[in-house]
């Protein structure tokens, strides 16, 4: 549905979200059953940030920002904009100055399968984006699109308010209806990663710990000394 904007949808509360973004994307994917990951394509302009936040959602025309400067006007503070369009595209749609309106209204951050460009001046005033591609590619203010309706994302739906995380790793959802399940799954992932990072560090086989070498006889893998493997 386009030329719709939704205002003031029901949000993930923001501290749990927070906590969440703590574990880093891949932990809470993984916690999550491996669901909600946006994908390969989606990356940071730059390393080093890891953010949640709650989503309002954008679509947008191809080459058409117009529904970005909508949804400026829907967030608020703990937000994250997730912007996709109608039809593959990455042009430009997003640059420093939407960057400056967004982070005087507390919105962490932009998600986009599209382009974005400015990507020096995004450093340099620390707004983390995640996008499809760099581009100089400018655009037009003249289609309706939508704000804060559901959209999916590499196969992920995305209903406004759900909670988006985002670090090296990538993009993951996590509806919104699921972020206190999911805070629990990650925390008890994390203790279980620590022990055996523990473990790893005292010596101990990913083999052994894993209970690997009865799944490699399974397989019918078989070790061979060097000499009578003709090395």
């Amino acid at each position: 549905m386009t030329g719709v904007i939704v205002t003031n949808p029901p949000r993930a509360d923001l501290s749990t979200v927070d906590k969440l973004a703590g574990y880093g994307v891949a932990t809470v994917h993984e916690a999550m059953g491996r669901t909600g990951y946006l994908g390969p394509a989606l990356r940071p302009t730059h390393l080093g940030s890891r953010i949640g936040g709650t989503a309002v959602t954008v679509v947008c025309w191809p080459g058409d920002n117009l529904m970005i400067h909508a949804a400026v006007e829907q967030t608020q503070p703990g937000d994250l904009l997730v912007v996709t369009t109608t039809s593959p595209n990455t042009d430009g749609l997003f640059g420093e100055l939407f960057a400056t309106a967004l982070r005087h209204r507390g919105v962490r951050g932009l998600v986009t399968t599209t382009g974005v460009r400015d990507v020096a001046e995004l450093h340099a005033m620390n707004f983390p984006v995640w996008s499809a591609a760099v581009s100089a590619q400018g655009t037009v203010k003249a289609t309706a699109g939508a704000v804060n309706i559901p959209i999916t994302v590499a196969g992920q739906h995305i209903v406004p308010g759900d909670a988006i995380l985002a670090d090296d790793d990538g993009v993951v959802v996590v509806p919104r209806a699921d972020v206190d399940r999911a805070l629990e799954a990650a925390q008890a992932r994390a203790t279980k990663e620590e022990a055996t990072r523990e473990a790893f560090r005292n010596g101990e086989l990913g083999l052994d710990r894993y209970g690997l070498r009865d799944k490699l006889s399974e397989l019918g893998v078989k070790y061979v000394t060097a000499d009578k493997y003709g090395l």
